[in-house]
């Protein structure tokens, strides 16, 4: 990725529930214009991550800063700016029910700016048009559209603002192979356009190796960031199995298996600092 500008910079985060430490000593560090993907076994607190990111998670100690803010530290117009310039798509789009689409995505249009209706419905429509959905799904309501379209409302209103960063919980989680790999072809697109970083969190390996231009992977309470293919030869037990296990026979096809020796450390404590790769 070269000398790109960071716009995300996690420093020695700490997340605690109880006395379940989620992370520990965690850095990471994203830039401008990159697709992190974030992946890690069950309970290893990739979500968590993202809604600490932005702002959601108040985390136990340590630092993120985000377009140079401090989420923590955020506060009136600070944190409404930093809201303004990063969105975030949930799991299955968490749209109001009781809303349609147009009244979904115009929320965020409503609490942060002064348009006129005629210039809120053009806009929406420009949004709905933007992650491929038709005209006419502005005014359904969740229930009437099925789980790809449910998404791709919550993104066009995870976009209502212009944001600069987008965040994606499992975007292509519920999707049949062929609505992933156009929602994968989506977010490459709108980066292109819209000049976006994107963090996302999944499982899916297809969309890791389409788009992702880094993979952080959370391990020990800690992430190790890498591209794919420098991860497909870390020596680490689980990312090798990660990696090189049934569901990813189709990235490994036509590429030389490596021998995992258990488990080594990719640096001081098994952590990167987010630049590697």
């Amino acid at each position: 990725m070269g000398d790109r500008e960071s716009v995300i910079d996690v420093r020695k985060l700490r997340n605690q529930f109880g006395s379940q430490v989620i992370h520990d000593g965690l850095d990471l560090s994203v830039q401008r214009g990159e697709i992190m993907g974030i992946v890690g076994g069950s309970g290893s607190g990739k979500s968590v991550l993202l809604r600490t990111m932005v702002g959601l998670t108040k985390p136990r100690s340590g630092e993120i800063k985000v377009l140079g803010v401090d989420v923590a530290k955020a506060r009136g117009g600070d944190r409404a700016l930093l809201q303004q310039r990063s969105g975030m798509l949930f799991q299955d789009g968490a749209l109001f029910s009781s809303l349609t689409v147009a009244q979904n995505i115009q929320l965020p249009l409503k609490e942060h700016s002064r348009m006129s209706p005629g210039l809120l419905v053009e806009l929406t429509d420009v949004k709905i048009g933007m992650v491929g959905l038709p005209l006419d799904a502005a005014n359904k309501h969740p229930s009437q559209l099925s789980g790809g379209m449910r998404k791709r409302a919550g993104l066009a209103r995870a976009l209502a603002l212009d944001p600069e960063i987008l965040f994606l919980d499992e975007p292509t989680a519920g999707l049949d192979p062929i609505g992933a790999a156009k929602f994968d072809q989506l977010i490459l697109e709108l980066r292109r356009a819209l000049d976006l970083t994107v963090v996302m969190v999944t499982h899916d390996l297809d969309s890791l190796a389409t788009i992702c231009d880094r993979i952080a992977v959370l391990i020990d309470k800690r992430v190790i960031v890498g591209t794919m293919d420098s991860l497909m030869r870390h020596r680490h037990g689980w990312i090798y199995e990660y990696f090189h296990g049934p569901r990813a026979r189709a990235i490994n096809r036509g590429r030389k298996p490596t021998k995992a020796k258990g488990k080594r450390a990719a640096g001081p404590g098994g952590v990167s600092d987010g630049n590697t790769g």
